[in-house]
């Protein structure tokens, strides 16, 4: 009987460890889930900052990218190309856009055609699928 009487409680301290463990693993699956959201939430942002950047230049992509709760962090010209990068809490993601000319020009301020590309881990869309709409 007494070498029973050593072994209570010894419970105790693993249903701690374990409790530890699930509520460490419960903080990570959290920030894992953040940054996930943040990540496509700056996608969204830069895909929308870069389709009305090309159709209306660099204070309708500042515009969007805080409606959609980004910052623009860089919007760079080239021709008809467009390419912006917008961060989401530590997310940042880089989206480019082109405008189609109309053929005549359009006014200033008119909505040109625009079409957007993904950058990311796909990588750039290829300049030559951007004229097929």
């Amino acid at each position: 009987m007494r070498g029973r009487r050593k072994e209570r409680g010894s419970v105790l301290p693993l249903v701690a460890v374990g409790i530890l463990v699930a509520g460490g693993t419960v903080l990570l699956l959290g920030r894992l889930g953040s940054a996930a959201v943040d990540r496509a939430s700056a996608r969204t942002a830069a895909d929308a900052a870069a389709l009305a950047g090309a159709a209306e230049g660099r204070a309708a992509a500042a515009s969007v990218a805080s409606a959609n709760g980004a910052r623009l962090a860089s919007y760079v010209e080239h021709g008809f190309d467009t390419e912006v990068v917008v961060t989401v809490g530590k997310a940042r993601a880089v989206a480019r856009a082109r405008r189609q000319s109309g053929g005549g020009g359009d006014p200033p301020g008119a909505m040109a055609r625009v079409h957007a590309g993904a950058a990311g881990r796909y990588g750039p869309v290829p300049a030559s699928s951007w004229g097929k709409l």
